[in-house]
């Protein structure tokens, strides 16, 4: 398979950032399918209008060449046996973080370990870190072209490198700069309360936040920014803008 060949996509998940990558990847000429686990019937109009095909998850996966996974850390027990079976040469992208308020207490976490790490234990399969360190709103509204000196970076970590590559280019077909953040075992770097975590930073800006991120101080972080947002949107559903989410987090975490 080479770099620009038009891939078989499909994205698990209809949340904020699964909806935008479903929407970007079939804008960009891709074969996307996309699953949630309430059915395809349930999947809003807006997900499909530039091309992505609602399905259900087994039909979504049985084809695809790469698996994009955009649901909360806690569900991913429910998709581990079909992910498990899937052929080893299909590349699984995972976008989603830890959020104790919504997945409940994983002690793995609790103990330093890393997330994506233990995902990939989960799942028995390697997987690829990306558009986790971005906002909804940023992933939505904020790409560009490439060249542009103000284009947003997204950090990619995984241990494969042939699938790297792939996720590379489709994080450009998304409108971003992909950073090369490195292994796995490195991505707790552009976990929540990291440097790079929501701060809308340029590629020239992301090699020292991931550098400068301390492990010990991230869960802390985190949940100040948790706190933050929930006094501030109340019951609202929609998440807040990719400005005050910005000013936010570079506030806190950098």
């Amino acid at each position: 398979m080479t770099h620009r060949e038009k891939y078989r996509i499909a994205v698990l998940g209809t949340g904020h950032i699964g909806k935008t990558l479903a929407r970007s990847l079939a804008t960009a000429g891709h074969f996307v399918k996309v699953a949630n686990s309430r059915g395809s019937e349930t999947i809003d109009p807006d997900v499909l209008e530039t091309g992505a095909e609602a399905s259900d998850t087994a039909s979504a996966v049985q084809d695809a060449q790469v698996v994009i996974l955009s649901i909360p850390m806690a569900k991913l027990a429910d998709i581990a046996p079909l992910i498990r079976n899937l052929p080893q040469d299909v590349i699984v992208a995972d976008t989603s973080n830890y959020y104790p308020h919504r997945d409940g207490i994983i002690d793995n976490f609790s103990d330093g370990e890393v997330e994506s790490q233990w995902a990939a234990h989960l799942l028995n399969r390697p997987l690829i870190k990306a558009w986790n360190a971005i906002g909804s709103d940023s992933l939505a509204r904020k790409g560009t072209t490439a060249g542009s000196p103000v284009r947003i970076a997204i950090p990619v970590a995984g241990n494969m490198e042939e699938h790297k590559i792939v996720i590379v280019d489709f994080v450009n077909d998304t409108g971003f700069d992909a950073f090369d953040a490195g292994n796995l075992e490195e991505s707790w770097r552009q976990q929540p309360g990291a440097p790079c975590y929501c701060t809308d930073l340029t590629y020239g800006q992301m090699k020292s936040a991931l550098a400068s991120a301390e492990k010990v101080r991230l869960p802390v972080r985190r949940d100040i920014a948790v706190q933050a947002i929930q006094e501030r949107m109340g019951d609202k559903r929609t998440n807040p803008n990719a400005d005050y989410i910005v000013r936010l987090h570079r506030a806190l975490f950098m």
